[in-house]
């Protein structure tokens, strides 16, 4: 048997304060998992892809993050039919030499969802949702709430990206919108101060605040939804969640 180490990585920029490592390395301690390795790729510019690839020849499995769950497709030789419905790849699976893209975040944020808007406390029923950022965490996020029956509207800082800006938030379109969900990297380390430019007195008991932030555990976003008494969860869940069903995929 080869001792050679079965690798997996994660790419993205930057990657200070990545999540995967640490739980992929801890899980192969905790599971005495042999032979395995995980380590982080920051990629400055997503055409450095295939110099990781060609420096790096056992690896079996690829996280990836921000900026690159779009940009990197155009690299794959495959993806599944969720992923290419999407738009949005967050993780890859190589074998015979061949790299498939697939989408794991849709999975984890489902599942968390589906049970924070279900607890008895505060149980709600929702038509309508505000989604803050459109790049792809925002997509897998989409397409759940299209799932789930739920209309989502994208906000943007920019005209055209998304179907509202920040100034669009009239009275009404927020009154209708219970549920929010944050997909920006505003208020993530290092840049705790950083909030998403929302009628934040508008918000009472009655509104659930998403935010796919996981560190620190309450973002400015959070903390002020809860403030008014909102009820609030941010995005460690999903990330156990997708990150164990990534590792489900690698050892298909």
């Amino acid at each position: 048997m080869s001792n050679k180490k079965r690798q997996f990585t994660l790419i993205g920029y930057p990657l200070s304060h990545s999540f995967s490592e640490k739980y992929f390395t801890e899980k192969f301690d905790r599971e005495q998992i042999a032979n395995h390795e995980y380590f982080l790729s920051p990629l400055v510019q997503i055409e450095d892809f295939p110099k990781l690839l060609a420096a790096n020849s056992n690896l079996a499995g690829i996280n990836v993050t921000i900026p690159y769950k779009e940009k990197v497709i155009p690299f794959l030789d495959e993806i599944s039919e969720e992923a290419k419905a999407i738009g949005a790849v967050n993780t890859i699976k190589i074998e015979g030499g061949k790299l498939k893209g697939f989408n794991t975040d849709v999975y984890g944020f489902e599942k968390s969802l589906v049970d924070f808007l279900t607890q008895k406390e505060k149980k709600i029923s929702v038509d309508n949702a505000l989604i803050l950022g459109t790049g792809g965490a925002a997509k897998a996020v989409v397409y759940i709430l299209k799932k789930l029956g739920i209309e989502p509207i994208l906000v943007s800082r920019k005209k055209g990206k998304g179907d509202l800006t920040y100034d669009d938030l009239d009275t009404i379109i927020f009154d209708e919108c219970r549920l929010i969900v944050n997909t920006t990297p505003l208020g993530m380390l290092p840049n705790l101060d950083s909030c998403p430019d929302l009628p934040f007195h508008r918000i009472n008991e009655k509104y659930h605040l998403y935010d796919l932030v996981y560190n620190p555990e309450k973002t400015v976003f959070l903390r002020r939804g809860e403030s008014n008494g909102a009820a609030i969860k941010n995005g460690l869940e999903m990330l156990h969640l997708q990150a164990e069903k990534a590792w489900e995929i690698w050892n298909e």
